[in-house]
C-alpha cells in the first residue's frame, strides 16, 4: 500500500449503535528511514451520544511509508515452533524491498566476490593465521559434514561456549548449513544456566573453548536428552570419553559424508526459518530464546552496512577485531554478518582482551571500526586520564589547550559547520594523532558504542581528542541495530536515526514527547521459543516490536533514549523517576565513583548504592579492595592517604565522605523535582561485576540482582531517621 499519507494511530475507541460523533487528537512521532522524515501520528479519542460498545482501533501518519502491512493482524509475522515460517516484513520499495536470501546464498556471494581476500585472522604462537573467505567457506562446509554425521537433527541446536575464535564462527555458520540452529552461550554462565540454553533449544552438540567450559557441560550433561556429543576446540582434551572431540578430529568426522547430502538439507532451507537462537541476558527473568531467521541476519547486515557506511573490500578492506561475546547479537553482527556483506577481516583477540590485552591487540591490528560497550571506553578514559596526570605541567597545558578545540571543532561539524580551524590542524598534529596512535585507532573512521548506556561525560571526552564515539542501538529481537550514527550524521547522547527499510514510532508519547520506543521492519524477530505469550506482549497485532525502552525523537528523526519502562522507580508519591540520568550525573560529579544505582521503588524519597574505582583480579575478574590509580590520586588530592576501599568505608574517610556529599548535594540542586533528589546513599565494600553478578556479558547492569543482593542494605535508608546525607549519616555528630 503506497500512498502519500498512510493514516495509522493508536486509539481506544468507542463506537456508538446511534448518535454522533465527537473526535479529540493527540499527537506522538514516527521516524521514517527511507524519506528521513519525520511524521505525526495521531492518537484519536472517540465518542459520541447513544449506547456504546467498546473496540480497539489504530490510525498512523506516516509519509511515503511503503512497508505493506499483514491483511490481518500479526497474520504470520511470528511464531514459536522451532520449525515455524513467518510472513517476511517486504517493503515494495527501496532497500526493505530487496530479494530475500539465505545464510548460504549470502555466504555463496560472498565467496563469489572476495574468495582470496582474508576473512578470519587468529594469532597462534605470536603468528597471524590466516584464511581466505574461499577457505572459510570450505571449512564450515566441512564442519557442517561432520554435524550431520554426529547426528545433528532439523532445528536442533549447536551450542557454542567459549571465547570468539575462528572455530567459533565456523562452528556457528556450519550448524546453519547443516539445518540446525546457531546458539550462543555466555563464557560466564553457570552449569545451571547452561543447562537452561541447552535443554531449552534441544541441543544436539556443545562446542566448548577448553577444559573448564567442558566440566559445565559434564556436570549437566545427564539431563540433555537430545545431546549426542560435545567438541573442544581451545586447547588439548584432558581426558578422553565417549562422544568427545578434539577439533580437528571433529572436522574428519564427515569426510564420508556425501555432498550431495548436505546440500540437500541447503536446498530446503527458507530464508523465513529460523537459524540462529540468541538468548537474551535474563537481567529480567528467565532467558528467552531470540528466534532469528535466515532473512533477519541477512537483510538486516546488508541494511546496516548501508547506514553505517562500511566500505566494499575491493576498493578498501575494512579491519574489524572481534572481542566482545559472540553469544550476543552486537558481536555476531559484527564480527560474522557485516564482515560477510563487505569482505571484511576480523582478528580475534585473545581471550583476557577484557582483562588488559585488548589495547596490545588495537595497536597491532589498527583497525578501521571498533565496537565497544561503554565500560570498555569508560575504562580507556580513566587509563587515559590517569596517564596524563603525571605528564609535565606543560603538556597537561598543550592537552587540555587541544582538547578545548577539538571538543568544540568537533560539536561544529556536528551542526553541520565544516570549515576546520588552524588551530585544530596544529592540536592534531601536536596531539590527536598521537594519542589515537597510542590507543591503535589511528586509522579507526567509525568507532562506535552501544549495548548499554554511556555518560554524556564519556562521549565529549573521545571528541575532544577528535574520536567521535558514535552510538548505536537495537536489541536482539530486532537481530541487533536499529538505529546508528555516522560520522557525517549524528548527535551527542543520540542513538542516530533508522537504518534504512525500519521504521521508529514513540508509543503512548507523554507532554514532552517521551514513551516507549517501536520498531517496524524485516529485522523484527520471529518469536521467542515456545514463548508465546511473551511474543505477543513484545511484537503487538500490527506487528510492531515494542522495545520496553522510554525515548524520544528529535525533529530530524534522531532517537534519544531516556530509560526503560521496568528501570522506572515509581515513588510512594506516584512520580516516575528514571534512574539512569541521575547516576550518570552522580558519575560525573564525583570522579572516585565506578558504579551507581539509584534505588526507591515503592518508597518516600530515593537512595543510592555507590561502589569505588578499585583494581580487578585479571584471572577471575574479582573487584579487589585496592583502589585504582585514579582513585588513590583523587583521595590524595582531597588529602586523604587511603589506598583501600576497605580503609575508607571502616574509617568513614571524612574527606572522601564529603567529597561524595558534595557531588550529591550538587547533582541534587539541579534535580527537576524533590521527588529526584537522592536523600541517602552509601558505599559497598565490592564494585559491581561480572564475577559478583551485578553485571550482564555486556556489562549492563542487572539491577534486580542488585536488589536482591544488597537488600539489607537497602533497608537500612529508610529504616534510618536521619537526615539527608550517607546511611546511618555518620558524618552528622
Amino acid at each position: 500500500m503506497e500512498q502519500a499519507r498512510l493514516r495509522r494511530s493508536s486509539a481506544r475507541v468507542l463506537k456508538p449503535l446511534q448518535g454522533s460523533l465527537l473526535l479529540s487528537c493527540r499527537t506522538v512521532e514516527v521516524h521514517n528511514s527511507e524519506t528521513a522524515e519525520n511524521t505525526k501520528m495521531e492518537r484519536s479519542q472517540v465518542s459520541c451520544k447513544g449506547k456504546w460498545r467498546q473496540f480497539s482501533v489504530t490510525l498512523v501518519y506516516a509519509e511515503h511509508f511503503s512497508f505493506k502491512p499483514a491483511s490481518s493482524p500479526t497474520s504470520g509475522l511470528w511464531t514459536t515452533q522451532r520449525d515455524g515460517e513467518v510472513k517476511l516484513r517486504i517493503a515494495e520499495k527501496g532497500l526493505g524491498s530487496k530479494a530475500p536470501k539465505t545464510v548460504h546464498e549470502l555466504f555463496q556471494e560472498t565467496v563469489k566476490k572476495y574468495s582470496n581476500y582474508y576473512a578470519l585472522a587468529s594469532k597462534k604462537n605470536g603468528n597471524w593465521i590466516k584464511l581466505t573467505y574461499q577457505m572459510y567457506y570450505n571449512e564450515c562446509w566441512k564442519a557442517a559434514k561432520s554435524f550431520l554425521k554426529l547426528g545433528l537433527e532439523r532445528f536442533h541446536g549447536v551450542c557454542i561456549l567459549g571465547f570468539n575464535a575462528a572455530e567459533w564462527i565456523i562452528a556457528d555458520i556450519a550448524a546453519i548449513f547443516a539445518g540446525g540452529f546457531a546458539v550462543g552461550i555466555y563464557t560466564t554462565n553457570s552449569p545451571e544456566a547452561c543447562h537452561y540454553v541447552a535443554e531449552n533449544c534441544s541441543a544436539n552438540v556443545v562446542i566448548v573453548e577448553n577444559h573448564k567450559q567442558l566440566q559445565k557441560i559434564l556436570e549437566i550433561q545427564h539431563k540433555l536428552p537430545h545431546l549426542k556429543a560435545i567438541v573442544q576446540y581451545g586447547e588439548a582434551l584432558k581426558e578422553k570419553r565417549p562422544n568427545l572431540y578434539f577439533w580437528s578430529e571433529f572436522m574428519e568426522l564427515g569426510r564420508d559424508v556425501p555432498d550431495s547430502q548436505l546440500q540437500e538439507i541447503i536446498d530446503s532451507q527458507k530464508p523465513n526459518q529460523c537459524c540462529t537462537l540468541i538468548y537474551t541476558s535474563g537481567t529480567t527473568g528467565q532467558p528467552k530464546g531470540v528466534m532469528l531467521s535466515h532473512d533477519n541476519l541477512t537483510w538486516t547486515a546488508m541494511a546496516a552496512g548501508c547506514s553505517l557506511l562500511l566500505t566494499d573490500a575491493k576498493a578498501k578492506q575494512e579491519l574489524v577485531i572481534s572481542y566482545l561475546p559472540l553469544s550476543h547479537v552486537a558481536a555476531q553482527m559484527t564480527d560474522i554478518w557485516l564482515p560477510m556483506i563487505f569482505g571484511a577481516q576480523v582478528f580475534f583477540a585473545q581471550p583476557d582482551a577484557l582483562k588488559g590485552s585488548l589495547v596490545e591487540t588495537l595497536r597491532e591490528v589498527r583497525p578501521t571500526s571498533f565496537l565497544g560497550v561503554p565500560r570498555v571506553w569508560e575504562k580507556m578514559e580513566e587509563r587515559m586520564k590517569s596517564i596524563g596526570a603525571k605528564s609535565s605541567a606543560l603538556r597537561r597545558k598543550v592537552a587540555a589547550w587541544a582538547k578545548e578545540i577539538g571538543l568544540q571543532t568537533n560539536l561544529d561539524r556536528m551542526n553541520g559547520y565544516y570549515d576546520i580551524p588552524m588551530n585544530f590542524r596544529i592540536a592534531k598534529h601536536l596531539v590527536y594523532k598521537k594519542v589515537q596512535k597510542a590507543i591503535g585507532l589511528d586509522r579507526c573512521t567509525r568507532c562506535y558504542t552501544g549495548a548499554a548506556p554511556i555518560s554524556r561525560e564519556t562521549l565529549e571526552f573521545f571528541l575532544s581528542l577528535d574520536i567521535p564515539v558514535l552510538e548505536l542501538y537495537g536489541m536482539s529481537e530486532s537481530t541487533g541495530p536499529h538505529t546508528v550514527s555516522s560520522p557525517h550524521m549524528f548527535r551527542l547522547t543520540s542513538c542516530g536515526r533508522s537504518i534504512s527499510g525500519c521504521q521508529t514510532r514513540i508509543h503512548n508519547a507523554d507532554q514532552y514527547g517521551i514513551g516507549e520506543v517501536c520498531y517496524l521492519g524485516r529485522h523484527i524477530f520471529m518469536g521467542y521459543l515456545n514463548m508465546e505469550d511473551k511474543t505477543k506482549e513484545a511484537i503487538d497485532e500490527e506487528g510492531w516490536l515494542h522495545s520496553g525502552d522510554l525515548g524520544k525523537l528529535d525533529a530530524h528523526g534522531f532517537l534519544y533514549i531516556t530509560g526503560r519502562i521496568k528501570e522506572l522507580i515509581i515513588t510512594a508519591g506516584g512520580e516516575n523517576i528514571p534512574p539512569v540520568p541521575i547516576e550518570d550525573a552522580v558519575k560525573a560529579a564525583v570522579p572516585i565513583i565506578s558504579n551507581a544505582m539509584l534505588v526507591g521503588d515503592k518508597a518516600k524519597f530515593v537512595a543510592m548504592l555507590l561502589t569505588l574505582k578499585c583494581n580487578v583480579n585479571i584471572d577471575t575478574g574479582e573487584p579487589r579492595d585496592d583502589l585504582a590509580p585514579e582513585a588513590i590520586e583523587y583521595c590524595q588530592r582531597l588529602g586523604s592517604k587511603a589506598t583501600k576501599v576497605s580503609e575508607i568505608i571502616r574509617s568513614k574517610d571524612k574527606a572522601v565522605y564529603a567529597a561524595i556529599q558534595n557531588g550529591i548535594s550538587a547533582v541534587n540542586e539541579r534535580a527537576t523535582s524533590n521527588a529526584q533528589k537522592i536523600q541517602k546513599w552509601t558505599l559497598l565494600e565490592k564494585d559491581f561485576s561480572l564475577f559478583g553478578g551485578e553485571l550482564g556479558p555486556t556489562m549492563k547492569l542487572k539491577r534486580p540482582v542488585v536488589v536482591e543482593k544488597y537488600k539489607d542494605q537497602i533497608a537500612q535508608f529508610y529504616a534510618d531517621l536521619d537526615g539527608p546525607g550517607p546511611a546511618g549519616n555518620s558524618l552528622r555528630q
